[in-house]
């Protein structure tokens, strides 16, 4: 391997510099909040775009491809330094520290299952538990940034029938039936995904199947279903992909453009009352209002905004429902 070159050494020191100044200050407020993973690292420094995550024991993180090229061997050499500096800054062993190529993308691929042992950890938040992996998958399977909104979806939830649209893993669904919904149903293509979101509701007690329920189905075809047959909920839980490809659908999905037709079929399906949250990640992207005749709709996405990600980009999230259904959200004492 080629030696270290002295930008490398420099971007390692201010790297390192930034890790312990946020270590210290994250830290703090996720052992009063219960926290115990949390964005410690995103792009701060724009020379290491690199991503990272803290699992207390273990970190998970993302190299953002760069704008220009740089050579392999370059790459590989400057990874091994800023891995080094992780390992030296945060005191966890380099088997403990999983780093992986992210490049902007579309459809399966942005939850593509990467070669590699598996390695897993159960990490707590909000009083709940849930099962992680670190290894073989860009993502874990617990999105950090949408912590908030998942306490917002708990507190939403009591006594209401819940349903949670592209659910991956089931985070959404385990904090409603902490909230005391009466029903939640989760809904989802990955077979895969909804066994991890059964395995999540079992490690917080919620495997009652009066409670709880699991669909393996594409989530238009669901829509269809559940309005022929005149299903109604209280409270939906829509946060789909930006963009979607698979084989098992009848086309593709891209936000941008269905995202009316989407919200529209699932108000078709809210009882009276109900409410409708919805969460957008495009970049960019923003509902607007007068393209929606006849509803409140209200961009809650500022109040869900958790300390680890101040300053960061974060989905734009709404809270939709017909007009003169109720209080609305930010009015409540």
């Amino acid at each position: 391997m080629m030696p270290v070159p002295a930008k490398t050494e420099l971007q390692a020191l201010m790297f390192g510099n930034r890790l312990t100044k946020r270590l210290k200050h994250l830290n703090k407020w996720a052992r009063r909040v219960g926290v115990e993973a949390f964005r410690l690292y995103d792009r701060d420094i724009p020379e290491i775009p690199l991503v990272l995550d803290y699992y207390g024991s273990a970190v998970s993180g993302s190299l953002y491809k760069r704008p220009y090229q740089v050579e392999d061997e370059e790459e590989r050499v400057w990874l091994s330094a800023m891995s080094q500096t992780i390992t030296d800054v945060l005191t966890i062993p380099p088997e403990r520290v999983f780093l992986k190529m992210r490049e902007r993308q579309r459809g399966k691929a942005q939850y593509g299952k990467l070669a590699g042992q598996r390695v897993t950890l159960d990490t707590r938040e909000g009083g709940l538990v849930f099962r992680v992996n670190l290894s073989n998958y860009l993502d874990t399977g617990l999105f950090l940034d949408a912590r908030k909104a998942r306490a917002f979806v708990k507190a939403e939830s009591a006594g209401k029938r819940v349903l949670n649209l592209f659910c991956y893993t089931g985070a959404f669904s385990v904090y409603a039936a902490s909230g005391g919904a009466c029903a939640v149903d989760s809904v989802d293509l990955s077979k895969t995904y909804l066994d991890w979101a059964m395995l999540n509701f079992s490690l917080n007690g919620f495997e009652a199947p009066d409670l709880t329920s699991c669909h393996a189905m594409d989530v238009g075809c669901f829509l269809e279903e559940s309005r022929r047959r005149r299903l109604v909920w209280d409270f939906i839980v829509l946060d789909p992909p930006s963009f979607s490809n698979s084989k098992k659908t009848r086309g593709t999905f891209d936000i941008r453009r269905d995202h009316r037709a989407l919200i529209h079929q699932c108000l078709g399906l809210l009882a009276p009352g109900g409410s409708l949250f919805f969460s957008a990640n495009a970049r960019g992207f923003r509902l607007k209002p007068a393209e929606f005749h006849g509803l409140s709709i209200q961009d809650i996405s500022d109040i869900l905004v958790d300390e680890d990600f101040q300053g960061k980009k974060t989905p734009s999230r709404y809270l939709v429902k017909p007009q003169h259904s109720g209080k609305d959200i930010l009015d409540r004492s």
